[in-house]
């Protein structure tokens, strides 16, 4: 006789929003063949939105998004979903969607990111998982159409850069910068979004990492692609950029590399905009980076200090070196070095020791 898995309830912080989930999972469990009393935590994300995990009466599972809409709009995930789904990525299915009250019922891809499968002493071994995400990136770009997302302008790349200050230099560091110092950033700010706008615009799914991608199931063959509801219409070196320097997992320089010149090689071969040669897309991917690093140290010092979320600022160590060794292999980014140099109490002494981090 086999025993019945027996679930954690799921913890609820508001007892209006318990109240109207119960209300909405009653009228959605037939409908779909839910099994309420299997419900639990499946994960949750850096926004204020949640995943759970639910069986049905077929066997199956189905995840569902608690997204409070005063706190989160779905809409752009719902818009995304479709538009990738239509590029032939495996995103989750929107099986029903309450609006309202931000609750939603998608297809289940599985409870094993890529990140699961990755050793970062192991790169050899990590290269297959690699090379299936560049095909799923590659196939994403080849679907771009201008009008399709938001812009990844200007604008946008200026407040993102302007988390670094507010958020991780102020706030997290207690640090008010001088003039000069003010100038130093503001002078950086200015060439890095010089640089990165000169690449080509795709479709850019802003956080492909291995945590966003899940690993083929038997419905599947190809990675499954989460977390894409920010998504925009932006340079193309940003995320093999974010693939190779990831939030969580570090790798050797050589291994970078290695898998960057497979995506440019990928890339070319599929008729996308990128250089003839791949020094200059080295660099231009180099310049991303930089812009994602001292933008994701700023958000990950927001997410500890407003919203409460420890674990994020823990890895903030690991941005402030991406964003040390970038700055030591460009003339014109010196002074920013120094600058970083100085906020992070770095001494001429160890300023130059390098290597994988974390």
């Amino acid at each position: 006789m086999t025993a019945t898995p027996s679930f954690s309830p799921v913890p609820w912080a508001d007892a209006s929003r318990q109240a109207a989930f119960a209300a909405w999972l009653a009228g959605a469990a037939p409908q779909h063949g839910l099994l309420p009393e299997t419900l639990r935590i499946a994960s949750a994300d850096a926004s204020f939105r949640r995943y759970l995990r639910i069986d049905t009466a077929h066997g199956a599972s189905r995840i569902i998004m608690d997204a409070p809409p005063e706190k989160e709009n779905s809409a752009p995930f719902v818009r995304i979903a479709q538009l990738f789904g239509a590029a032939g990525l495996a995103v989750p299915e929107i099986l029903a969607w309450d609006e309202a009250q931000g609750f939603m019922l998608l297809s289940d891809l599985g409870d094993h990111t890529m990140m699961t499968a990755l050793d970062p002493d192991q790169p050899a071994a990590a290269l297959p998982l690699f090379q299936q995400a560049i095909a799923v990136l590659v196939q994403l770009q080849k679907a771009s159409t201008a009008d399709a997302l938001p812009p990844y302008d200007e604008a946008l790349l200026r407040r993102e850069l302007q988390l670094f200050p507010d958020w991780y230099i102020t706030q997290h560091k207690g640090i008010t910068l001088t003039e000069k110092q003010q100038a130093t950033l503001a002078q950086a700010f200015d060439r890095i979004v010089t640089e990165v706008l000169k690449a080509a615009p795709v479709f850019v799914h802003r956080d492909f990492m291995p945590r966003n991608l899940m690993l083929p199931t038997a419905a599947s063959t190809a990675l499954g692609v989460l977390d894409f509801q920010d998504a925009v219409y932006g340079p193309i070196t940003y995320d093999i950029a974010s693939l190779m320097r990831d939030a969580f997992i570090s790798w050797p320089e050589d291994f970078v590399i290695d898998v960057t010149v497979r995506y440019w090689q990928t890339a070319r071969a599929a008729g996308l905009p990128v250089p003839e040669d791949f020094g200059e897309f080295w660099r231009a991917v180099e310049w991303m980076g930089l812009q994602r690093h001292l933008k994701v140290a700023g958000i990950f010092a927001r997410l500890t200090l407003r919203d409460g979320k420890a674990k994020y600022l823990a890895d903030a160590p690991r941005f402030i070196a991406y964003i040390r060794h970038i700055c030591t292999r460009y003339i014109e980014l010196k002074p920013l070095l120094r600058l970083v140099d100085e906020i992070e109490g770095i001494t001429e002494q160890n300023a130059y020791a390098f290597g994988r981090v974390g």
